[in-house]
């Protein structure tokens, strides 16, 4: 088992924390929020005054922050983490952030001999409470079988792909919810027009379920309001996973597509589709309500 820094103890953060716990690491945890770390403390973590506080003594860093500038700010500089671990530290930022900051504090970590991969994470709040998500890394081969035992107390072996060298998990996982982000509003549209002519939507879905149409909106998180139990769409499109997030990711994905000289035709209209609906006060709700967008297109 291995001594743990847990950086970020947000919707996300905590409940992968407490996984770590759960699977006998120890943990010490730093976050601004101090129910945050209270929580934690309560499930047997000891709690850190400061992220280099939470670093010492650590096999293994972890964090989870809200976006590059945290990230840079936390390992990057003269009072940045790399500065002051051993060089047999090994670090993994589970933050969605811009791959460009990733590969950035990668390459400051190679040059220093640390260890480092970016491993964001697909799955959302339930995936994160049930240790079963995604993991995509990026980071050198050796880094990765140094993490995928730790990176196992918070997600499924199944679901932990070395992507390629640092920045790559996040490319991967730009290009996920950008498709996420598609298919829900493609779903939301299918299921809108079938409603429009007397479809019942449970019927509809399970039709396309069946047929060439099925995705994952479909399968796992239906839009539509009492089609599906235990999720959003059916508890007044509670997150779940925020419409503020999901407009975050998919400008991340826009850059991305962007410095690969690629016209996303689909994403940028998933980008404008998303804005206008966070615009109309509903960042804070769940992105499967994009539905009521949708329906609202049409009158």
């Amino acid at each position: 088992m291995a001594a743990i820094a847990f950086l970020g103890l947000g919707n996300m953060g905590g409940p992968m924390a407490k996984n770590l716990l759960a699977a006998g690491h120890s943990l010490t945890v730093f976050d601004l929020v101090e129910a945050a770390c209270a929580a934690l403390e309560a499930e047997g973590a000891a709690i850190a005054a400061s992220a280099a506080e939470a670093a010492a003594g650590a096999d293994v860093i972890i964090s989870m922050l809200p976006a590059g500038k945290h990230v840079a700010g936390t390992f990057l500089g003269e009072d940045g983490l790399l500065a002051k671990v051993p060089t047999d530290t090994l670090i993994l930022d589970a933050s969605t952030i811009d791959a460009a900051t990733a590969r950035q504090v990668g390459e400051a970590a190679a040059e220093l001999g640390i260890d480092f991969m970016d491993t964001p994470v697909s799955g959302g709040v339930a995936a994160a409470a049930g240790g079963t998500l995604a993991f995509m890394c990026g980071g050198s081969a050796g880094a990765f079988d140094r993490a995928k035992p730790i990176l196992e107390g918070m997600g499924s072996a199944e679901k932990i792909f070395h992507a390629g060298s640092a920045g790559a998990g996040q490319v991967a996982k730009a290009a996920n919810n950008m498709l996420l982000a598609v298919h829900m509003i493609g779903t939301s549209e299918a299921l809108a027009m079938g409603h429009a002519h007397g479809l019942d939507p449970v019927v509809l879905s399970e039709i396309m379920k069946a047929s060439s149409g099925n995705n994952w909106s479909l399968q796992v998180y239906n839009p539509w309001p009492d089609v599906m139990e235990g999720v959003p769409s059916s508890n007044n499109y509670q997150p779940g996973f925020m419409v503020d997030l999901m407009v975050k990711d998919l400008g991340l994905a826009c850059e991305v597509a962007e410095s690969g000289g690629v016209d996303n035709q689909m994403g940028k209209q998933a980008m404008a589709a998303y804005s206008a609906h966070q615009g109309e006060g509903n960042g804070p709700r769940d992105f499967s309500s994009i539905l009521e967008w949708v329906k609202a297109q049409t009158g």
